[in-house]
């Protein structure tokens, strides 16, 4: 029993579960806009994705205790080493016009923990948290596999990326009212500013947006069109019923989760 502790904490912990999500959700443009990418660009998307996160979630741990360092950290730190030297390598298996693409993107990643004015990184600025995470996933899983299989952006592949940057916004905010009793004033969160409720209809709203989206783009996949209204509905349940004080795993885990659901959903719908 200990051991499948460790292993799910491990799991979460290391930012594994949040690089599958954010692999499935470029998954989810491939198949929508049945593209062909080489299997670096997988790679370049998972390890990515763990250095990332795991460097905002710990690199300020890390230089405050760097000599007293739990054993799970520790290991965290050897994983995401390992990581960053994957990422690497995959690095010179892709375009070097994409890797600038994917380097855009992934500044504002460095920045949001990293002091950049004043002493003070990006998530000090009031509100811009889940924006940033949002612009981030949405670059990296629709305009970065679109341009190395295409090399275009079309009108519809810029709807999906809007569209993607407004389901991360909603994807964000059951952590956003989880953190409410943890958070600074300071930082003026959505669930600060509007409330618990507020944010909750605000998600809503966005995801009805979202959805509206979807009928101005000039080829829809019913598949993918279905996939979505499903993946909506549940998310949106899942917003509602957030709460501050909540189990464990319930956003690290099953919101975490929900793209890789999405995905499911969307692979099986295609075969039908």
């Amino acid at each position: 029993m200990k051991i499948s502790k460790w292993i799910l904490a491990f799991y979460i912990n290391s930012s594994i579960h949040v690089a599958l999500a954010v692999v499935a959700l470029t998954e989810i443009t491939v198949l929508e806009y049945n593209l062909s990418v080489p299997k670096a660009l997988w790679m370049f998307v998972f390890f990515g994705a763990v250095t990332g996160y795991n460097f905002v979630k710990y690199a300020k741990i890390a230089g405050l205790h760097h000599r007293h360092l739990t054993n799970s950290l520790k290991t965290i730190q050897i994983f995401s080493g390992l990581s960053f030297l994957a990422l690497l390598y995959n690095i010179f298996y892709l375009p070097w016009d994409l890797m600038l693409i994917a380097l855009a993107f992934g500044i504002p990643t460095f920045f949001y923990a990293v002091p950049l004015i004043r002493h003070k990184n990006l998530r000090s600025f009031t509100g811009i948290k889940i924006f940033i995470v949002a612009f981030v996933w949405a670059g990296i899983t629709v305009i970065v596999p679109v341009k190395v299989a295409v090399g275009e952006v079309s009108v519809d592949v810029l709807l999906t990326f809007i569209q993607r940057i407004l389901i991360v916004v909603v994807l964000m905010l059951p952590f956003e009212i989880r953190d409410v009793p943890y958070d600074s004033l300071n930082l003026k969160t959505l669930p600060q500013q509007i409330g618990v409720w507020g944010t909750k209809m605000l998600g809503e709203g966005i995801l009805l947006i979202c959805l509206v989206f979807e009928f101005f783009k000039l080829s829809t996949d019913g598949a993918y069109l279905i996939s979505l209204l499903l993946f909506s509905v549940l998310l949106g349940a899942m917003l509602i019923i957030s709460k501050p004080y909540q189990n464990r795993y319930f956003a690290s885990f099953w919101i975490e989760g929900l793209p890789i659901l999405w995905w499911g959903i969307y692979i099986f719908l295609a075969a039908l």
